[in-house]
């Protein structure tokens, strides 16, 4: 699995500050773990959070879960302290909060050296100027892989009001799905606050999967399922999938450039598809077999 395929359906925020809850994900269904050092943990508590957080993830026992470590941003009293410390625990990934041009991820990086090369970085994409530079942000390093889209921050810097279809925050998710498919990086939503709301969770989930998001940041264990199985290919996409493969592979065997399928024209964009949906679910299957 490379970090290209690996499936990010599920990414869980964990507050750094408590330690049952630091134990608990290591048996909680998610993809991915974000152990926050930043809005989850009071001022107060920030340093012990810190200690915590970081001998968790040198103590490991997470099995295939990917960690990523979310710290104070680099102009606040704990943001340099935090680096450094997650820098020498050598998480999968760090996540910057509130970056709002290139430039904030290349001075992380700079300060990075003593980072595992495997140690990637993310970013949350959540202020109107993170918006407006997405492309640049996500072109800034080779060690960036990823977007967060924080879009609680984002809806109160805009001054708009969370509604079920998003409508006020669609032209920033739209700037930095381009940005982030244009350069290669993966993507995930934001959160869903009401974690006790399934059916609003579901179709908020569904609305992401259609726009392209990878999966969806969570703030409960008790959203995992959902956004799980919202975010896998459904046995009927495999299925398709499947057939459209072995269609094209025998057209092209016989010459033909496209192959046709109950009465549809199957083309080589539909087969990239196809393949990437199979490719998922092989590394869904190989995610969850290691952590079973």
């Amino acid at each position: 699995m490379t970090d290209q395929t690996r499936p990010r359906r599920s990414v869980l925020y964990m507050p750094g500050s408590k330690a049952r809850a630091l134990e608990k994900a290591r048996s909680l269904a998610a993809d991915s773990l974000i152990l926050d050092l930043e809005d989850a943990v009071t001022p107060e508590e920030k340093p012990a959070a810190r200690d915590l957080v970081c001998a968790a993830v040198r103590e490991g026992g997470y099995g295939p879960r990917e960690l990523i470590i979310r710290i104070n941003g680099l102009d606040t009293e704990w943001g340099e302290a935090d680096l450094a410390a997650a820098c020498a625990a050598g998480p999968d990934a760090i996540l910057l909060p509130k970056v709002s041009r290139p430039e904030d991820i290349t001075g992380l990086e700079a300060k990075m050296a003593a980072a595992p090369a495997g140690t990637r970085i993310w970013a949350m994409m959540e202020t109107p100027l993170g918006m407006l530079n997405a492309a640049a942000i996500a072109a800034a390093s080779p060690r960036l892989a990823c977007f967060v889209m924080g879009t609680n921050d984002l809806v109160k810097d805009l001054q708009a009001r969370h509604t079920p279809d998003r409508l006020p925050v669609m032209t920033a998710l739209g700037l930095c799905l381009l940005a982030a498919r244009a350069h290669g990086l993966a993507i995930v939503d934001g959160v869903y606050n009401a974690f006790r709301d399934e059916d609003g969770l579901r179709a908020a989930c569904l609305q992401g999967l259609e726009m392209g998001f990878d999966g969806k940041t969570l703030i409960h264990p008790a959203q995992l399922a959902v956004a799980n199985e919202v975010f896998a290919p459904t046995p009927e996409d495999l299925a398709q999938a499947e057939v459209y493969v072995s269609a094209f592979e025998a057209a092209m065997a016989e010459g033909a450039g496209v192959a046709v399928v109950d009465g549809r024209i199957v083309e080589n964009l539909h087969v990239a598809n196809a393949r990437r949906l199979l490719a998922q679910a092989a590394a869904i299957r190989e995610l969850e077999a290691a952590g079973s």
